[in-house]
C-alpha cells in the first residue's frame, strides 16, 4: 500500500481555503485508490496531539496557540517532525516553511512540493513577513526533491532558480456543477440569475475594495454577495469595505457549507475575480466549473486560466465599465457561460489533475 504524508494545509474536513480544499478532495481520491493518506491538521482547543479517522483518511491534529502566522511556523515545524518518524512519501502544500525540508533532505525522505503562487509578493506582508517568504521561496527550489506549479507562470518564475525537469505543472481542477438547490438562496433572498458573486479573501491584492465601490457606482437593480471573513476591529481595510454596503449588497461572511457555496456559483448572473498575485486559484476554477461568466482582474494568471471568453479589467475605471456593459447585455453572458464550459473541460476536469498528481507521486515511491 503507498502512503502519503500531506503536509502545509490546516486540515480537512475543508474549512479555510483552497490548499484546505485540494488536500481533501486528494486524500479521498488517492484513499479511493487504494493509498494510505494521512494529513496533518492545525488545533486551538487542546495540548496533546490527537489522532483520527475521517472517511478513510488519518488525520493528525497538532495542538498549537494562537491563529497568527508565528503559531503557523510552530505547526508546519511540529508536523515536520512528525512526519519524519514515518516513512511515508511527503508532499508539502506550499513553500511557507519550506525551510524545514532540510530535515527531509538529512533523512533521505522524498519530499514533493506545490509551490503555490508568489506570496512575498502580497500587498498585506511586512518587509520581514516578505523577506522569509522570499527566502522560503528559494529553500522550497533547493530542498524539494521535485515541485509542482500549478500554472505555466509559476513554473517560468522557477525556472529562473532551477532545471525545469525538476517541475512539473498540474493545474487545479474541480468537479462539474451542472446542478444546485435554489432553496438555498433564500436566506439571502437572491433571485436566481439576478446577483453578481465575489468569493475572496479579503486582501488588496484581490481588489475586493476597487470591485464593491464599481458595483456601488451606480443603482444596478441586482444584488452583489461578497463571501469572505471580515474583521474590521483589527483589518482597516476590511471597514473599508464594508463601508460600502447598501441595499443592493450583502456581505454574509464566510460560507463554508460545499452546497450552499455550489447554490451561490450556479445561480450567478456573473462571477468577479479581483486576485492579482497567485497561480491557478482555485475559486477561478470553481466557477469555471459552475459555468460562470467571469469577469476577472486583468493579469497572466487570470488570463491563462478563464481564457478568451472572459472579460478583465486593469482598474476601478475598466471595472465600472465593463460592469455597465455586462449587465445590460445578457446575450454577451451566454457567451462567457458557454466559453466558460469549454474552458474548464480543456484543463480543470476534477479527474485529469488527480488523476496527474497520482501519476507523479508514484514516480516517487
Amino acid at each position: 500500500m503507498p502512503k502519503l504524508s500531506i503536509l502545509g494545509c490546516r486540515g480537512i474536513p475543508a474549512k479555510y481555503g483552497g490548499f484546505e480544499t485540494f488536500a481533501q478532495n486528494l486524500a479521498l481520491y488517492l484513499t479511493s485508490r487504494g493509498w494510505s493518506i494521512t494529513v496533518y491538521c492545525e488545533y486551538n482547543d487542546g495540548h496533546k496531539l490527537v489522532e483520527e479517522h475521517w472517511n478513510g483518511i488519518r488525520l493528525i491534529h497538532i495542538p498549537v496557540a494562537g491563529h497568527n502566522a508565528v503559531s503557523s511556523i510552530i505547526f508546519d515545524l511540529k508536523a515536520t517532525l512528525h512526519s519524519l518518524g514515518e516513512n511515508n512519501l511527503i508532499f508539502v502544500l506550499g513553500y511557507n516553511t519550506a525551510i524545514f525540508s532540510i530535515f527531509y533532505r538529512l533523512k533521505g525522505q522524498i519530499n514533493i512540493m506545490n509551490m503555490d503562487g508568489l506570496e512575498w509578493q502580497r500587498a498585506k506582508w511586512k518587509l520581514p513577513e516578505k523577506l522569509w517568504l522570499y527566502i522560503n521561496d528559494w529553500c522550497g527550489c533547493w530542498l524539494a526533491n521535485h515541485l509542482i506549479a500549478d500554472h505555466p507562470a509559476i513554473k517560468e518564475h522557477l525556472q529562473s532558480r532551477i532545471s525545469s525537469e525538476k517541475i512539473t505543472v498540474i493545474p487545479y481542477g474541480e468537479d462539474v456543477i451542472d446542478q444546485a438547490d435554489v432553496s438555498l438562496l433564500q436566506p439571502y433572498n437572491l433571485v436566481p440569475h439576478e446577483y453578481v458573486l465575489v468569493i475572496a479573501r479579503v486582501e488588496p491584492e484581490n481588489h475586493i475594495l476597487e470591485i464593491v465601490s464599481s458595483f456601488v457606482s451606480k443603482k444596478r437593480g441586482r444584488k452583489l454577495i461578497v463571501l469572505g471573513r471580515y474583521i474590521p476591529e483589527k483589518f482597516p481595510y476590511h471597514q473599508k469595505v464594508l463601508t460600502l454596503q447598501n441595499e443592493e449588497v450583502i456581505f454574509p461572511g464566510a460560507i463554508y457549507d460545499r452546497q450552499v457555496v455550489n447554490a451561490l456559483r450556479f445561480y450567478a448572473c456573473l462571477y468577479v475575480h479581483g486576485h492579482s498575485v497567485g497561480g491557478t486559484n482555485p475559486s477561478l476554477v470553481e466557477s469555471l466549473a459552475a459555468s460562470n461568466p467571469i469577469l476577472a482582474h486583468d493579469n497572466r494568471f487570470n488570463r491563462w486560466v478563464a481564457g478568451k471568453g472572459a472579460h478583465y479589467f486593469k482598474n476601478q475605471a475598466e471595472c465600472i465599465q465593463k460592469l455597465d456593459f455586462l449587465l445590460d447585455n445578457p446575450d454577451e453572458l451566454k457567451q462567457m457561460q458557454k466559453a466558460s464550459q469549454i474552458r474548464y473541460q480543456e484543463d480543470f476536469a476534477q479527474g485529469k489533475y488527480l488523476q496527474a498528481y497520482e501519476d507523479l507521486l508514484l514516480n516517487f515511491l
